[in-house]
Formats: structure tokens, C-alpha cells, sequence
């Protein structure tokens, strides 16, 4: 065999074995993917807590593999109850939905804002925890939530606090909790409401509120941007993304608050499409995309599933509806 022939087979056995290599490759990628496509269903507008949980989670799913691609729609309206009432009366042609929701559902129960709770939709998985903080515009003369506490006490009606949720809701919640922890009666603490974190933001910096109640992750994300200071978080102890935030206990403040966010499906969803939906959840916190998108939200990874995530409910929803009584807000 001529020198030429020999190297013609050379370069045809390599190429044979790059070619196995990368149908190995692909074979491998491809058994990674448990899902062709999720649509995620956000019961509020761009920018909350909600909307920030759907696409970071949609991005790890779709970065990692896990899942083909992903969609995403903003349904406002009733305090979240808007797109819990679509998922129910359209659940046959939404087999293919996840509706991201967090401790807000068990409030929003309690409180009457809706007729529903999460017993009568599909319960697929807790994701993550969030953190709630809170904040005020970067050019406010209040540095810590001593300040807060003492531009209340000068001005109360002048000192109010916004949030993305309804009166009673969440960032209302929070509030309350920190104020009556600090002293004040809660009842008497201003709330403004506003529909989701934008227009929240929008009031901070107008200078309509003089504080906002809102999630840590999108904390960080407005005092990365310039446009916030962030001067107290709910943690139990400094949090890594933004190690120079004191806790509240850390302020002589004593209380400390997770918020849950996770997924649900519409009532009635085959069980082996409610298998894939928590497979696909389940894996993606073994991918370092998943990591990623973690990391830069200051998430902490909950993970409660089917049962689990029932059982996690409804503790959740005793000591929320006590605490919520306590406070008066039941």
C-alpha cells in the first residue's frame, strides 16, 4: 500500500472516530433533555419576583438542556388570582403550562383576595427561598433601618413603605413584621400597594414612598443598577451575593423571613406529564447553570416536591394564617 493510501486511511479512521465521538456527544446532550418545552405563566408584571423566578428558571432548564425551549407570558390582575382562574377554567389545553407562585398564594387565600387556593391546582415543585429586604432610593439620607425607624417616628404619615402586592399581601406582610419587630404598631404603618416591582420601583424613586418591601434577589438587582440602597434583609445571617447588607437581627431588629417561590400545573394534569415537569425541576439543581442563575439572585435552594411540597403548604399556611392574625390582618 502506497504512502498516500496510508494516510488516506488514517484520515478516514480519525474522522470515523471524531464522527462517533460527537454522536456519542449528541446522544448524551439529547438524553439530558427531559422536556421539549415549557411555557411559564407569571401572575404579575415584568419585573416582580415572580417574573424574575420564571425566566431564571426557564434559563437553567433551557441552558443545561433540560428542557428544549421556553416561553413566557405576564398575566396581572386580582392580586395574582387572574392567572389562577385562567389555569383552572382553561386546564385541558394548558398541560403544557407551569405557573410560577410563592407564599403569596397562601396569604392571598386566607385573606379572601381569591376564591381558589393551591389545593385546587397541580402541585409540581418548591424551587427556591427569597429573601425579603428592604430598600430605599440611592440618594435618601436613611442609611440603616435605625433611620427608617427614626423618620417614622418624626413623620409617620410622610414615612410609608411600597410594595409590589396588595394590602395584606406579601411585601405588606414583611413590612409589618419589621416594623412591629422594631416597636411600632403594624396597623399604623403606612402601605402603599403598587401591581408588581416596577411601578413600585417607579414610586422609590418619585419619592411617593419613602422605603420599599420587596424581595432580596430584585434588591440586589436595583443596588447592582445604582438606583437602590439596601438597608436591612430578612436572613438569618449575611447573605454572600451582598455581603455588605445587615440583617435585620444584626440591627437590633428580631425577625427573619424566606419567602418560598415554586410551580404549579393545571388541575387535572396526566401523571406522567406532572413526572417530567418535577424530573426536569429536579435535575436542574445538579447543572451549573442552574448555579448560576442562583448565585447571581442570592436564591436558597428549597426543594419540595408532590407530597412534600403539599405537606410544606399547609404547615406554611397555619403559621402564616397565626401570624397574620396576630398582626390583625385576619
Amino acid at each position: 500500500m502506497s504512502k498516500i493510501s496510508l494516510r488516506r486511511c488514517a484520515c478516514i479512521a480519525t474522522v470515523a472516530v471524531m464522527a462517533a465521538f460527537g454522536s456519542a456527544s449528541f446522544a448524551a446532550a439529547n438524553s439530558q433533555k427531559v422536556l421539549d418545552s415549557i411555557h411559564f405563566l407569571i401572575p404579575g408584571g415584568a419585573g416582580g419576583g415572580w417574573d424574575g423566578t420564571a425566566r431564571g428558571t426557564g434559563e437553567a432548564l433551557t441552558a443545561s438542556g433540560l428542557v428544549g425551549s421556553a416561553s413566557y407570558e405576564n398575566m396581572s390582575g386580582g392580586g395574582g388570582g387572574k392567572a389562577i382562574g385562567y389555569l383552572i377554567e382553561n386546564a385541558e389545553s394548558n398541560h403544557g403550562t407551569l405557573m410560577v407562585n410563592s407564599t403569596t398564594i397562601v396569604i392571598r387565600s386566607l385573606t379572601g383576595v381569591f376564591p381558589h387556593n393551591f389545593r385546587d391546582l397541580t402541585l409540581v415543585s418548591g424551587t427556591i427561598g427569597d429573601y425579603a429586604a428592604l430598600v430605599v432610593n440611592k440618594d435618601s439620607p436613611i442609611n440603616s433601618m435605625a433611620e427608617l425607624v427614626a423618620a417614622y417616628d418624626a413623620n409617620p404619615s410622610k414615612t410609608a413603605i411600597g410594595g409590589g402586592s396588595v394590602p395584606g399581601g406579601m411585601d405588606h406582610l414583611v413590612a409589618a413584621m419589621v416594623m412591629e419587630a422594631a416597636g411600632k404598631n403594624s396597623l399604623d404603618v403606612k402601605y402603599i400597594p403598587y401591581d408588581a416591582g416596577g411601578k413600585a420601583m417607579a414610586a422609590l424613586l418619585s419619592g411617593e414612598i419613602a422605603a420599599l418591601s420587596t424581595g432580596f434577589s430584585e434588591a440586589v438587582d436595583l443596588a447592582k443598577a445604582g438606583e437602590v440602597k439596601i438597608i436591612g434583609v430578612t436572613a438569618e445571617k449575611r447573605v454572600d451575593v451582598a455581603p455588605n447588607v445587615m440583617t435585620m437581627k444584626e440591627q437590633g431588629i428580631d425577625t427573619t423571613f424566606v419567602n418560598w417561590r415554586g410551580f404549579f400545573a393545571p388541575p387535572g394534569l396526566p401523571k406522567d406529564k406532572l413526572v417530567q415537569y418535577q424530573d426536569a425541576l429536579a435535575k436542574m439543581y445538579d447543572t451549573p447553570e442552574w448555579e448560576t442563575v442562583r448565585a447571581r439572585n442570592g436564591w436558597v435552594n428549597i426543594h419540595n416536591s408532590g407530597n412534600d411540597f403539599l405537606t410544606f403548604l399547609e404547615a406554611q399556611e397555619k403559621v402564616i394564617g397565626d401570624l397574620m392574625k396576630k398582626l390583625g390582618f385576619l
